[in-house]
């Protein structure tokens, strides 16, 4: 049977009398940990038109670029605050060979990418215009090495070609391609998926594995590595079991990957959906709380003290390719739904900072849950995207426990979702920040919010909504969704009384 589209009614405003309650009592004396900016990374691989015609256009393009990445682009992401940026894959990384991508570009071998279309892959983007890029957002890189069909020797000398200092062979060969100073690079993952497309392999074998290839992967010049094993597919607990057995320490963190997906067969449209799909698609975005709280304790087994960090270096959703374009190149649209599954899970990572230090979500630009489209000269910036820029005030910032208490929602599967999602922190400077997301498609949420020992002064919001839950920005209306000023909170003696729009997102600042 075919899936019906949303119905007229759901589009139409809805009348102010349809209305639930919700209760939020803020803790701020229990907020102790610090929700790291890297909960808010980024991910690009060489994927579709993520890296070329996405970031990368090169300097002869007659599209506005700086050093050959696009200006427009470049712009958009450092309003994001991009505080890490994961690259080359994926699992492009795991066929990926480094020197394929330095020197001269018009000497620079091309490849197949077989992950992803069977394009034709020049290399014109490699390590330099890589970490080059990094240094112009200002964000760290994360670099995926080869572990599925690389040598122990080519990823150790990928790492001293990066950062060894002056006297090292790599290091002379650097700055024969044009890099006299070392980059710094803190983030390295060892393989990607090693229980997929990074090898196949068993949990037993990617651990001995991981102990060979990190050895030999060194600091030098006072650059220290942050190691990364790959880690588990969301429910495959016992990967996550053997790694922290057999490798302990020897890694500073693993990852987990985690997608909002209906059926990997069929997942269905980005922009055709009922409002069962929707509600279904937060139920499972919210699953994934679940599945943390699993990972987290098989590793407070063998890690109590919480050295090894949990990486979620990819997640977000995965609908059908649009109709229309280029088979493996993975371009979808990207809804109000996508952003309220973007809000809804970072609610969720701030939860767990104890724990995870960072997420990836995927990707960057053209590809999934992307913050940025283009199409030639032409850019628009996705719902998801305006989610991460309303969000970043929550960077650093110490994160506040909650008691949240409103109405749920049972939807297929078993699954039960509660009709507001919220969070919130601190600055530096002793503002908070409180975002919300109402999911309910109909009704208004009158929410009443507890301060405790806050004393607000004032408090000020923006809002993310539209008329229809499947709404999206084009080139030709890029602000169908985008933030507007709301106004709707007001500081009613210790806390705020918010009264808040059906699908709706905000973000307030209380002084």
């Amino acid at each position: 049977m075919k899936k019906t589209l949303l119905s007229l009614a759901l589009f139409v405003s809805i009348p102010l009398f349809a209305q639930q309650k919700a209760t939020i009592t803020v803790h701020p004396e229990e907020g102790e940990q610090i929700i790291p900016k890297e909960i808010y990374g980024q991910f690009a691989e060489h994927l579709g038109s993520c890296i070329y015609g996405g970031l990368w256009v090169g300097e002869n393009s007659p599209i506005p670029n700086t050093q050959g990445y696009r200006n427009d682009v470049l712009e958009a992401l450092k309003r994001l605050k991009v505080p890490v940026l994961r690259w080359p894959g994926g699992c492009f990384a795991d066929e990926y060979h480094w020197r394929d991508g330095i020197g001269p570009r018009e000497n620079r071998p091309k490849l197949v990418n077989n992950n992803w279309g069977g394009t034709v892959e020049d290399n014109s983007f490699g390590t330099h215009e890589f970490l080059n890029l990094c240094e112009l957002l200002g964000c760290e890189p994360y670099v995926s090495g080869n572990v599925g069909s690389g040598s122990v020797e080519e990823l150790a000398k990928w790492v001293e070609y990066m950062t060894a200092g002056e006297g090292s062979p790599m290091a002379k060969l650097r700055k024969e391609n044009g890099r006299e100073k070392p980059w710094k690079v803190k983030y390295l993952g060892v393989g990607n998926e090693s229980w997929g497309c990074g090898g196949s392999m068993r949990p037993e074998y990617y651990s001995d594995l991981y102990r060979r290839y990190a050895t030999y992967c060194r600091n030098y010049n006072g650059n220290q590595l942050f190691k990364i094993a790959s880690g588990a597919s969301d429910y495959d607990y016992n990967w996550t079991d053997v790694l922290m057995q057999n490798i302990g320490t020897r890694m500073n963190g693993i990852s987990l990957h985690y997608y909002t997906v209906a059926d990997w067969n069929n997942k269905g449209s980005a922009t055709q959906f009922t409002p069962e799909d929707y509600y279904w698609t937060l139920g499972k975005c919210l699953e994934i709380e679940m599945i943390l709280k699993r990972h987290i304790a098989i590793m407070d087994k063998y890690d109590p003290k919480k050295q090894i960090a949990l990486m979620v270096d990819e997640w977000g959703t995965w609908w059908d390719e649009e109709p229309g374009t280029t088979p493996g190149h993975l371009f979808q649209q990207n809804t109000l739904r996508d952003a309220f599954v973007a809000a809804v899970t970072l609610n969720v990572f701030h939860k767990y900072t104890d724990r995870v230090k960072m997420t990836n979500i995927a990707q960057i630009v053209n590809v999934l849950q992307s913050m940025i489209l283009t199409d030639g000269p032409k850019m628009v910036l996705t719902p998801t995207y305006h989610v991460f820029e309303m969000y970043n005030v929550h960077q650093d910032a110490t994160f506040l426990p909650m008691d949240l208490k409103c109405q749920q929602r049972n939807v297929r599967d078993d699954r039960i979702i509660p009709m507001v999602s919220a969070t919130a922190s601190r600055d530096k400077d002793g503002v908070v920040h409180i975002s919300l997301a109402n999911v309910d498609l109909e009704e208004t949420q009158s929410i009443t919010v507890d301060l405790g020992s806050i004393q607000p002064k004032s408090v000020s919001g923006r809002i993310l909504t539209a008329d229809r839950i499947d709404a999206y920005n084009t080139f030709d209306k890029p602000d169908e969704v985008a933030p507007a000023t709301f106004n709707g909170a007001k500081i009613e003696g210790n806390g705020l009384k918010i009264e808040m729009p059906a699908k709706s997102i905000i973000t307030l600042t209380v002084k």
